[in-house]
């Protein structure tokens, strides 16, 4: 289980004639994500989103609150552990364009502390679960976009993460390549692993998650399955479920 607690991000922006101004990126923000479970996190440009899956991912300080893991006896709260457990995807990961695939994967299986005949049986692994046997061996530059981004996953769940979090994994992908990576996440849900995903493709979040955490200017505006936020605003698809919430008229008491 992953846990944000009071999760709050501010930044100071600047105005005109030299004025600044603070704001809160995310708004003391406290949920939990199950084992198990595919959360889904919605919302608008601008809304938090990415701000908050930074910080649960170790990869950006809050200004307040914690990122707690409870899969064990000790809870895990510091950040270099905090990091062995997670997997994090973001749309704008970047990969070394001259490495192969394999090179890739055996280069940070070397940088999680893997003997060589683990190294190896993680990558086979890893090439399996992904159906990457095509161009596994071909330099990263020559990968179509849906290819790089399944290297891109690969790259995250070679340390076998307890947790994903995975930020527009399927933005820009066709439909082949989106449902790899939509496979691997059902797949993965089914290992008992944690899935945080944030996506603009609202039918997609209605098939796949177990739960959905909407959020707007920071702030937590609703959270439920996709059948009791349906039932909660009297819509018939989470598109519409998002509409209702983001205009106003619906109230979720979370």
């Amino acid at each position: 289980m992953i846990e944000a607690r009071n999760l709050t991000k501010q930044f100071v922006r600047s105005l005109k004639k030299g004025k600044k101004e603070e704001f809160y990126a995310v708004d003391h923000v406290s949920f939990q994500a199950v084992q198990g479970e595919i959360l889904g996190i919605l919302g608008p440009n601008g809304a938090g989103k990415t701000t908050l899956l930074r910080m649960l991912g170790s990869l950006m300080e809050p200004t307040e609150g914690q990122v707690v893991i409870r899969n064990r006896e000790e809870p895990v709260t510091s950040k270099p552990e905090l990091k062995k457990h997670i997997g994090y995807l973001s749309e704008n990961t970047k990969l070394y364009g001259r490495f192969t695939v394999r090179e890739l994967l055996s280069l940070f299986g070397e940088l999680y502390g893997f003997t060589k005949e683990e190294m190896q049986e993680q990558v086979e692994k890893t090439n399996a679960l992904l159906h990457m046997e095509e161009f596994i061996d071909n330099r990263i530059e020559k990968l179509s976009t849906g290819q790089k981004q399944r290297t891109s996953i690969a790259r995250c769940l070679i340390h076998n993460p307890d947790i994903y979090i995975f930020d527009e994994p399927t933005l820009g992908l066709d439909i082949i390549s989106s449902k790899a990576i939509i496979d691997f996440m059902k797949q993965e849900k089914t290992q008992g692993k944690t899935v945080l995903y944030s996506t603009h493709y609202m039918e997609e979040a209605e098939f796949l998650c177990d739960r959905i955490l909407m959020i707007d200017k920071g702030k937590v505006i609703a959270s439920g399955t996709p059948s009791e936020l349906k039932a909660a605003t009297g819509t018939g698809n989470l598109r519409d479920t998002f509409f209702a919430y983001m205009e106003g008229g619906a109230e979720n008491e979370l």
